[in-house]
């Protein structure tokens, strides 16, 4: 079995050009099953099964590895016997039959309404910058938007007085997003008293946001904004602009917002995109029954 690990990890590095900590990796993995093998009294790879596999990746189940590291298990492991499939050293693959393990996704961070609130109050309005970031973070959440479409927001996009704003999301699909009046109102705030002081007539190109040289703010910009002000409203969690589109999501499924229309206004072309959201939402509704049931 060694002799055949040897011939294999030769082969990623000199065919497939893979780096040493990766094929480090690999050997490490094969060598668990190796050492699983062994106490089976199994030393030729014809010997092996799709049963004796399958038991492996029963054990590492039990060892509660990471789905991530239980797909890099199966990755090596198959690779493998695929090399020893093709070279002829083996005449059938136990692997064939055997799925790869899924690699479950992890929720993403979430805000709650009071540390959004906390955020919102932080940007001084009195000055220039700080309407901006204001109005800037205020959009987030009230739309929902990626960094990508809050930048590329444009004031030719904004119809306030339908209570709406015109978003082109990936792949420039176009979408009209609810915007709601706390947004509007310091949007307006912003192009009366912010915007003027920051547009250059040659750089701002009908940008909504801008930065301090009247140009389109750029995604550490916004990053800096976002971090700046959470870390002002003492928020632990490690906060990012993408975390208000998720607290955005979370926040109207847990008010009992249709999926459907939530999958509308985030711009997902799939609804399982939109679907983690219920996850969120069935651990809030775990934390309401242990805080509030009698026997929670």
């Amino acid at each position: 079995m060694e002799s055949f690990l040897r011939e294999y990890l030769s082969s990623l590095e000199l065919e497939r050009n893979l780096s040493v900590n990766t094929i480090k990796s690999y050997q490490n993995d094969l060598n668990s099953l190796f050492s699983f093998l062994k106490e089976k009294k199994i030393e030729d790879p014809s010997d092996i099964t799709t049963q004796h596999l399958a038991s492996f990746f029963k054990i590492l189940r039990r060892l509660e590895l990471s789905s991530r590291s239980s797909a890099r298990y199966y990755s090596s492991i198959k690779g493998f016997f695929k090399y020893l499939l093709a070279n002829g050293y083996l005449e059938k693959n136990p692997m064939e039959r055997l799925s790869a393990p899924k690699i479950s996704k992890g929720l993403p961070i979430v805000l709650n309404v009071n540390e959004v609130e906390n955020i919102l109050d932080c940007p001084d309005t009195s000055t220039k910058l700080g309407l901006r970031d204001k109005a800037l973070i205020e959009t987030f959440y009230a739309c929902g938007l990626r960094v990508s479409e809050l930048i590329n927001l444009k004031v030719g996009d904004l119809f306030l007085n339908d209570e709406v704003i015109r978003v082109f999301g990936k792949g420039s699909k176009e979408r009209l997003v609810p915007i709601g009046s706390s947004a509007i109102k310091w949007i307006e705030e912003y192009l009366n008293k912010s915007r003027p002081l920051l547009v250059k007539k040659t750089k701002s190109e009908n940008f909504l946001f801008l930065n301090h040289r009247g140009t389109k703010l750029s995604r550490m910009g916004i990053w800096k904004i976002v971090n700046q002000n959470a870390e002002a409203a003492g928020i632990k969690k490690e906060v990012h602009p993408h975390t208000f589109r998720h607290s955005f999501a979370t926040h109207l499924i847990e008010g009992g917002a249709d999926l459907r229309a939530v999958q509308e206004m985030l711009g997902h072309a799939d609804i399982s995109t939109t679907q983690i959201y219920t996850h969120l939402d069935r651990n809030y509704i775990k934390q309401m029954h242990r805080d509030f049931h009698p026997r929670g």
